[in-house]
């Protein structure tokens, strides 16, 4: 039963018959068929289809979110059982969140590679709280996100400590200024900050509510790097990690304010949904920490 769940989680990813068995190296007949056989035991349709599309209904829903993590868990438990023989090798899913995905985790799937070349990862970047449900649902081995949460299911371990730090164009009034700049300032400016859910958001927010400020416009984009764009170009300011404008720093494309109790510090902390890991999941793990450790003395 496992590959017809394969079979229908791949017809439901490609929205397609065709495609899906393209993918699996099957005839679209037989694609057909073991969909047929997974509805005829699940006792309903679970895909709406005509010539223009394949979707999935309400059914094929629910057992399409089971279905990725039924496959999951069994992905885990085969690697368990090889790893009592072999070395660290098979596919390992991690998620991140946008600041440490996008500005550390590259470097660390690159010195995996280099060492562990057997070892095949899947990278989904994705705000703090979508990667947080989707270790929960199994559908990731281990996430890595910042800020703080509340999960009893998850277990957790903070793996490395993080500066925040507030941003303007050169070109920007407080910059041009110099000194030092008091909390009520830059309450007045207009500040750019990311969406609902981003780990990033949610330390502005700390850091509003820390200080008692309310800025009077707030404008919300989804990526870091659309606001470092903007702040470039002179729309507002942010909150940002220091990790995510080094470049911008030292080239000058953007600037520190300087703010009386500034940087604050949060931390990056990666979380998995069980105590029994595969061996390319621990070699990741260490793999991450030595890198972590290691940037820490540069």
């Amino acid at each position: 039963m496992d590959f017809h769940l394969q079979v229908f989680v791949m017809v439901a990813e490609k929205k397609s018959f065709s495609r899906a068995a393209e993918e699996l190296h099957l005839t679209q007949p037989a694609v057909s068929q073991y969909i047929r056989a997974l509805e005829d035991s699940v006792g309903t349709r679970l895909l709406e289809r005509t010539n223009k599309y394949v979707r999935l209904n309400q059914a094929g829903e629910i057992v399409f979110r089971h279905a990725k993590e039924i496959l999951n868990l069994y992905t885990n438990m085969q690697c368990l059982v090889d790893d009592l023989t072999n070395k660290a090798r098979g596919p390992i899913s991690i998620g991140s969140s946008f600041t440490f995905g996008e500005y550390i985790l590259p470097h660390i799937i690159a010195r995996l590679q280099n060492h562990y070349p057997e070892i095949t990862p899947s990278i989904t970047i994705h705000n703090t709280k979508e990667i947080i449900d989707l270790v929960t649902n199994h559908q990731l081995d281990i996430g890595i996100i910042e800020g703080i949460f509340k999960q009893d299911k998850l277990l957790t371990e903070i793996v490395a400590e993080d500066h925040m730090v507030v941003v303007a164009s050169p070109n920007h009034h407080l910059i041009q200024r110099g000194g030092d700049v008091t909390i009520s300032e830059i309450e007045e400016e207009t500040w750019i900050v990311r969406e609902k859910g981003s780990g990033t958001r949610e330390a502005t927010e700390t850091l509003f509510r820390t200080y008692g400020i309310a800025p009077k416009k707030l404008m919300e984009f989804g990526s870091t790097q659309l606001i470092k764009e903007s702040v470039q170009a002179g729309i507002g300011i942010t909150l940002l990690s220091s990790w995510t404008i080094e470049r911008e720093l030292h080239n000058h494309y953007v600037e520190l304010i300087k703010v009386s109790g500034l940087p604050f510090k949060r931390n990056f902390s990666i979380v998995t949904n069980t105590i029994y890991q595969t061996k390319a999941l621990k070699t990741f793990i260490e793999t991450l920490r030595q890198y972590l450790s290691q940037l820490k003395t540069l």
